[in-house]
Formats: C-alpha cells, structure tokens, sequence
C-alpha cells in the first residue's frame, strides 16, 4: 500500500530524517510514536507530498508519489493544528471543501451527527475553542471515505466524549480495511486501537513491531508498559 525507501531529509545541517524505511498495509492501526522532534510530522508531510525528501522513494499503491498528487484523494488528513479562514462558519468550510473535491463518491458524515455539529454550522472558526475546530478536522479527514486516515494527535484538544467517539469511529474504518496512521505521545489512548507501533528518535526508526509481538516480547499487557520496558532495556545496551 504505502512503502517508504531509505527516505532521508535534512533542514540545514538538521538531519530530521536518517534512512528511513518502512512498509504499511491495508487494515492496519499503526501508531507513530516518538519524543518531539523525533520526525514523526516530516514523515507524515514526505507522504502527503508536502515535504520533499532528499533522497530515496515513497510509493502509493505501487506509484512513486513524486510530482503526482491525485493519490492524495485517497487520504484523509488531520493536522495537529488546523488553519481555516477566521470569518467562515464551520457548515461554510464543510461546503466549500465538498466543492473543491467535487468528488461523487459518498460522503461519510458519520463525525458531523457524532460530534452534533449541525448545531453549529453557523459559527465562525475564529470564534471556535481548539478541541472544537479539532472536530472540524476529524470530520473533514473522514469525509471522503478515503483508504487512508493520516492522523496527527488527533484527540489533543478533544474532550473524555470526543476522544472516545472519534477511537470508536477509528475502530470501526480500520475493521473496513482502511489504513491508518496515528501521531501520538498519549499512548494510554492507543490501547485498543492499534495493530502496530513505530518508535522514531532522532530521525531514525527505532522499532516497528506488531503490537502482539512487543506484548509477548515485554510480557506487558499494555502498549505503554512495554514501550517503556524496551526504551528502559535500550537504555542499558552499550553503543556499538
């Protein structure tokens, strides 16, 4: 589905991203953890074709993404923090993205009822509180029932309710098959989500393990427990 090459990218002399390679497929939650400034976000902007990588390659479906951009349309984004114009109301952006997308596929709206946004359709984003323009984002990345969800800490911000109904709806694209991907330090939240864990550090890939198997491997029942077990273990290896 998505598979990363020897993908490097430097900012200056900043090496944020060191020969990295990974591969995702269909079905999978895979969680992409890591301290911040790890490069978890220039990963996730190399694959949506915002940032362009140094070297190496990301194929789609086969395709090296370079110079392409339809293959966006297949994947639903939420940023960490997203930007819209301060004078339009949320029903207004709603519009207007369906407008520019012109797509005829089905929309799913499932997060619009969910969220009970129709209430506020007629607010302006300036005058939203952060966990609610979080949910103008939730609800856009959806959307267009894309085949893949590209989520960046999506439930910061989001209130205990919130939270739970965007794991839950999560949940419920993963088991269609769908791929997803989720930035997050708050690992609590990721228990019943995920298939699969990253771990990056300092540009690199540290681990990327089946959650099963990191489970097994730590003999931790949860995901943070053994996180934590292994960077603990990582800690005391001597550096080749």
């Amino acid at each position: 589905m998505i598979d990363i090459q020897n993908i490097t990218k430097k900012f200056g002399k900043l090496a944020v991203l060191q020969d990295i390679n990974l591969s995702f497929q269909k079905g999978q939650c895979i969680a992409l953890i890591g301290p911040n400034g790890c490069g978890k976000t220039t990963l996730i902007k190399s694959i949506l074709g915002m940032v362009l990588p140094d070297s190496g390659s990301i194929t789609v479906n086969g395709k090296s993404i370079l110079g392409e951009y339809l293959y966006r349309n297949n994947i639903g984004y939420m940023p960490q923090i997203g930007r819209y114009p301060d004078n339009m109301t949320i029903g207004q952006i709603i519009e207007m993205i369906k407008k520019v997308r012109n797509s005829n596929t089905a929309l799913d709206e499932d997060l619009i009822h969910a969220f009970e946004l129709e209430k506020m359709f007629d607010k302006q984003m300036r005058t939203l509180s952060g966990g609610t323009t979080q949910k103008v984002s939730a609800v856009l990345a959806f959307l267009f029932n894309p085949e893949v969800l590209i989520l960046d800490e999506p439930t910061a911000g989001l209130d205990p309710l919130a939270s739970e109904i965007l794991k839950e709806k999560i949940i419920r694209e993963k088991e269609k098959g769908k791929l997803i991907l989720i930035t997050s330090h708050l690992l609590s939240e990721l228990d019943d989500l995920i298939t699969e864990i990253i771990f990056m550090q300092e540009g690199r890939v540290h681990f990327h393990q089946k959650i099963e198997d990191l489970k097994a491997s730590t003999q931790e029942a949860k995901i943070s427990k053994a996180i934590a077990k292994i960077l603990k273990n990582n800690r005391h290896e001597p550096h080749h």
